[in-house]
C-alpha cells in the first residue's frame, strides 16, 4: 500500500511537473508583427528582405529614407523572441552582432526599447523606422505582412 502511495505520488508530481513545462514552453512561443512607419516602409516583405533590412545590410528604403531599426530589448520576451525567430540568434548572440557592426563602423545601432508602447510610438512618428512589436496599439503604423502573414 505504502508502495502504491508512493508511485501515485510520483505520478501525480510527473504530470504535474510536465504539464507545466508544456504550459511554460507554449506561453513563450509570441506571435510577433512586423510595423513600420507609413513613410517609406514597404506593405510586403519576404523573410529574407526583412533578415537582410533588420540585420542593417540594407542601409536605405526604395524612396531613399535611412532605414532605422526599432527593437524590444533582448531581456523582454518579445526581444528574446525576435532574436530567434527572425535573427536565427540567441539573444545573446543578437547583442554580441549588433556590438560587433557597431564598433567597425557599418552600422548604427538599432534604438532598444522596453515598452512596446514606446517603440510603437516610435515608429509612429519617425519616417523610415520598422520594428517587431506583438500588440499592436499606437495608430498611425503600418503592418508589413512577411511571407503573405500579418503575423510571424
Amino acid at each position: 500500500m505504502i508502495m502504491k502511495m508512493n508511485t501515485l505520488k510520483i505520478l501525480l508530481f510527473l504530470h504535474i511537473f510536465l504539464f507545466g513545462m508544456w504550459f511554460d514552453a507554449d506561453a513563450q512561443n509570441i506571435e510577433l508583427t512586423v510595423i513600420g512607419n507609413t513613410e517609406s516602409v514597404p506593405e510586403q516583405m519576404d523573410m529574407n528582405h526583412l533578415r537582410s533590412v533588420l540585420k542593417g545590410e540594407k542601409m536605405r528604403w526604395d524612396n531613399g529614407t535611412v532605414i532605422k531599426i526599432a527593437l524590444m530589448k533582448t531581456n523582454t520576451l518579445i526581444g528574446s523572441q525576435t532574436s530567434e525567430k527572425i535573427y536565427n540568434m540567441s539573444a545573446n548572440e543578437l547583442n554580441k552582432y549588433f556590438l560587433a557592426l557597431v564598433f567597425q563602423g557599418k552600422v548604427k545601432a538599432p534604438l532598444f526599447f522596453t515598452s512596446e508602447i514606446e517603440l510603437e510610438n516610435y515608429v509612429a512618428r519617425t519616417p523610415g523606422a520598422i520594428g517587431v512589436s506583438n500588440n499592436i496599439s499606437a495608430g498611425n503604423i503600418k503592418v508589413v505582412e512577411v511571407d503573405g502573414k500579418i503575423q510571424i
